[in-house]
């Protein structure tokens, strides 16, 4: 354990026991602003309660604005911090503790989220606080004068690179990978099979299934679960309603979008809906 956070115990029970309807009580108060593009997002607000065990394929970073959250991995105790990285798939829980915070996710495969990688490896970790200053600084900039801050995509991309170490690695992804990523990311279509991406990269559905999960990290179905996810999340800022999101990502209905997403994030999609929703080009 670093200097930089503590152990400690949470007000709300963590347990198989608690049904998702209770755990749910992890809220955003008053609602948060949700910034979000193709692949990741920036939720700024303050949230209570504990979201149970889940793990996704995007980083997270959460940055205390105002306060500390808490974390706690499948085998560890809780901990808290005003800095949080937690690797993609990597399963925990996450406890908002009131804090006023801003939380991102950031696509792995981006050249941010392979610097990302090369500084946390697989393991959770809190970022000292004086490298979080700048990026602490420019957040209540934005939040109380937002006249006077650097645009929302500078700014996420500024806090991204407060919490990464060193010079940004030089290694690249197999371009057969990045090929099929890139149309992926292309389609509006998200209804891609095995078979079809493993002749893009002119390769055998055998061997592409195994580079593509050396790659990335995670089976190609799986990614493509969650590609659908990122693009429901979209579609619920657009659309206001789950059954219209979960058709425009290629969801069965919205119970099958509400599964995923509750086993993915640990909350209901219903979620989202209580905040303002501002839509971005990437910034990455």
């Amino acid at each position: 354990m670093s200097s930089t956070d503590f152990l400690y115990k949470p007000a709300i029970r963590d347990s198989a026991a608690d049904s998702p309807a209770t755990n749910a009580a992890s809220r955003w108060e008053g609602g948060p602003r949700w910034y979000l593009w193709d692949g990741g997002f920036l939720a700024v607000g303050s949230s209570e309660g504990v979201v149970p065990p889940h793990a996704h394929h995007a980083f997270q970073l959460v940055i205390g604005i105002e306060g500390a959250i808490g974390v706690k991995d499948k085998r560890g105790d809780w901990r808290s911090g005003r800095g949080l990285v937690v690797p993609p798939d990597v399963e925990h829980s996450y406890d908002g503790l009131g804090a006023i915070a801003a939380m991102l996710f950031v696509d792995p495969e981006s050249r941010e989220g392979v610097w990302l990688r090369s500084t946390f490896a697989r393991e959770i970790a809190f970022v000292p606080e004086e490298r979080l200053a700048p990026c602490i600084g420019e957040l209540r900039t934005f939040l109380e004068r937002p006249h006077e801050s650097m645009g929302i995509r500078p700014l996420i991309v500024h806090c991204v690179e407060t919490m990464c170490a060193g010079a940004p690695p030089s290694r690249k992804m197999d371009e057969r990978v990045t090929k099929v990523l890139q149309e992926i990311r292309a389609s509006d279509d998200l209804r891609i099979s095995l078979e079809t991406a493993a002749a893009s990269a002119y390769l055998s559905p055998g061997r592409f299934a195994h580079l593509f999960k050396q790659q990335v990290g995670l089976p190609f179905r799986r990614y493509m679960l969650w590609r659908k996810l990122t693009r429901a999340m979209l579609a619920i800022g657009r659309e206001r309603t789950l059954a219209a999101a979960a058709n425009a990502s290629d969801f069965a209905d919205a119970a099958h979008l509400t599964r995923t997403f509750y086993q993915m994030f640990g909350i209901p999609p219903s979620v989202m809906m209580k905040g303002e929703f501002f839509e971005i080009e990437s910034p990455f």
